[in-house]
């Protein structure tokens, strides 16, 4: 059947087509013949207890060029579409919070929103991990520096980054003794007005920081190792890291076993975990990546699968 599919996103002009993932789900579902419609955060609105969204039909073509077509502006309910991917890049700011007040809205007048809005609002993508604890290296989240330093001499070698990073954007490894200490813990927590999440240094991270995608709670049986470049404590491809699949070892299952659960519950449909050796250092929620790289690698079709998902037979049902 086909649905009216809308895509809420980051401007389509300046995306990386062979790096994106939206852009992969928006090539799926036009494949399947679904018609594609496009809108940015700011063409959302509430008027009189409904949504409202300004949307523009859209065509893409798997071309680094040109790419996309846009078509006339249409505005109405967003009850005119039947699914709604969430798909905007953090910050996870006010802004972003306000457009899932509109998307909790068109969810009550049955839109499939995913991922849910009200999941989007709760999960935190790095200190939602706490609920993992069994799952996770040792971890603190405060943004009390006399705190964090009794942490660091705990574990003698920490990384800490903000809640509301992406990419590997200020993360910090602090080993003990380090001289840089002060300043790195002055400026993440801006003295102690700002939280921000401590963990262990997990020395295998050098083999790879491993995306894992789960779609309706089920892993991929492959994962993309990102590799960190030469000299780099970051392994994020946006901080200069390579990606490779790997398969998922029985570790990374059990920890996939864990979390699938509470993540269906939720309505989190879509999901990538990091997972650097045996542990799980977060759970990506907002727009996560990998699906361009891992097709590449295995052949598959990852964000078919997802509109597979969403749209088959046997599709969650909006709640």
């Amino acid at each position: 059947m086909t649905r009216n599919i809308a895509i809420l996103m980051d401007p389509i002009q300046g995306i990386k087509p062979a790096k994106d993932t939206t852009f992969a789900m928006m090539l799926a579902a036009q494949a399947r013949g679904h018609r594609l419609h496009y809108l940015e955060p700011g063409d959302l609105w509430i008027e009189e207890g409904r949504a409202m969204a300004r949307s523009r039909p859209v065509s893409v073509l798997d071309d680094s060029g040109d790419f996309y077509r846009l078509g006339e502006p249409e505005a109405g309910p967003a009850q005119r579409f039947d699914l709604l991917l969430m798909r905007k890049d953090p910050p996870f700011d006010l802004e972003y919070i306000y457009a899932t007040y509109a998307l909790d809205l068109a969810e009550r007048d049955g839109v499939r929103v995913s991922n849910r809005p009200g999941a989007l609002r709760d999960v935190n993508e790095k200190a939602f991990t706490a609920h993992f604890p069994q799952c996770c290296p040792p971890t603190l989240i405060t943004r009390d520096r006399q705190r964090i330093r009794g942490f660091l001499e705990a574990q003698g070698d920490i990384v800490v980054k903000p809640l509301d990073g992406m990419g590997g954007a200020s993360v910090f490894r602090v080993r003990q003794g380090d001289p840089n200490t002060s300043v790195i813990l002055e400026t993440i927590t801006e003295f102690d007005c700002r939280s921000v999440v401590a963990q262990r240094f997990l020395p295998e991270f050098t083999a790879g920081d491993k995306r894992i995608i789960l779609i309706g709670g089920e892993p991929y049986g492959h994962a993309l190792a990102r590799i960190p470049a030469a000299g780099e404590s970051r392994a994020n491809l946006a901080a200069g890291g390579r990606g490779e699949a790997v398969m998922l070892t029985a570790r990374d299952r059990w920890i996939c076993e864990q979390i699938a659960p509470e993540l269906q519950a939720r309505g989190l449909d879509f999901v990538g975990i990091d997972v650097i050796g045996d542990f799980l250092t977060e759970i990506n929620v907002t727009s996560p990546t990998g699906v361009r790289e891992l097709d590449a690698a295995g052949g598959q079709d990852l964000a078919g699968q997802y509109i597979d998902y969403l749209t088959g037979p046997s599709a969650p049902n909006p709640r």
